[in-house]
């Protein structure tokens, strides 16, 4: 416990590790800062973010500023005197007059290993670029996108049939460790800021719907890391009969032909050929369907062997 009187901002699940560990510390948390409750589901029900709940059920004030650049919330968070601030995936810029409030700064807990991967998704890139290393920073923000001081790092390997989900979880957990260590270390002096080398940084963009489209004339492997990078959201999918399939689940295998080319479609594997090798789908779903294992995909839906995938409901290949 470092007796600093802290604000924790916050909002996805990702965030929820780090404030548990702060509230299981016993640290002095002063609020906690997240977005509005958004509309969600098919009835559209206003919901509250993961950590405005974990908040709640502790007992801390919850803020829930539409702009964090809001002069009044600015005032607010003058008026609560923060020695320090956690930001985990809150989901807004924060100005520069809310970053030079706490005398220790804004620290940022970010899913990657700085400067590489600076931006809103950091390890979605990092699997779907076929990274074999990530890891978790800690730094002191500034007015750049991810451009601060850094305090520590982790690092851990990817596996490479690790998907987004699985990664996610670690990433989260691991975070959560590094902040405290970092608060214990800034409060000792054993801790102390390191500048990033910009000549080393690679940017991580909001992803795009476009992002998941499937071009069969690449390699299985980037095909495969695409899949297991984008399976949460927007979902990498290609078309068939002229419908959108989505594809959550592959493994790579050795077969060849013309790209896109259903190299079989029985109970023992549904393999698209690729530029060079071919991709198993373990996993998929068409538009208004169930999710289903690819055996009982193709029970009630046929595929030809020899049929191609990629063409979109215009007749017109896609992503060829």
């Amino acid at each position: 416990m470092t007796g600093w009187r802290i604000i924790f901002m916050g909002t996805p699940e990702f965030a929820c590790p780090t404030l548990q560990v702060l509230i299981d510390r016993g640290e002095n948390l002063v609020a906690v800062v997240t977005q509005p409750d958004r509309p969600k589901g098919r009835g559209q029900k206003l919901m509250p973010p993961p950590v405005k709940e974990l908040a709640l059920g502790h007992g801390i004030p919850v803020h829930q500023p539409l702009k964090v650049r809001d002069p009044a919330f600015i005032e607010e968070i003058l008026r609560l005197e923060p020695d320090v601030i956690v930001v985990v995936a809150f989901g807004q810029i924060l100005p520069k007059a809310l970053l030079e409030i706490p005398p220790y700064g804004c620290i940022n807990v970010h899913a990657s290993l700085l400067p590489r991967y600076r931006g809103a998704a950091p390890l979605n890139w990092c699997i779907v670029n076929g990274e074999s290393e990530t890891g978790v920073t800690t730094m002191l923000m500034d007015a750049g996108l991810d451009t601060g001081p850094m305090l520590l790092s982790r690092s851990t390997p990817i596996d490479g049939d690790e998907n987004i989900v699985a990664l996610h979880d670690r990433m989260a957990a691991m975070g959560a460790h590094l902040l405290a260590e970092t608060l214990d270390g800034l409060k000792s002096g054993s801790v102390a800021p390191r500048e990033q080398d910009n000549a080393l940084s690679c940017y991580a963009p909001l992803l795009k719907k476009e992002d998941g489209l499937i071009d069969w004339s690449r390699d299985a492997r980037a095909i495969h890391d695409q899949v297991r990078g984008l399976c949460v959201w927007p979902g990498a999918y290609t078309f068939m009969d002229g419908q959108v399939l989505k594809i959550f689940r592959t493994r790579t295998g050795s077969g060849s032909g013309q790209p896109g080319t259903v190299l079989r479609a029985d109970k023992g594997a549904f393999e698209i050929a690729c530029l060079t090798g071919s991709i198993i789908i373990e996993e998929l779903q068409t538009a208004g369907k169930k999710r289903l294992d690819a055996a009982s995909f193709l029970a009630g839906y046929p595929v030809a062997a020899g049929s191609l995938l990629g063409i979109d409901g215009n007749g017109e290949g896609a992503a060829q």
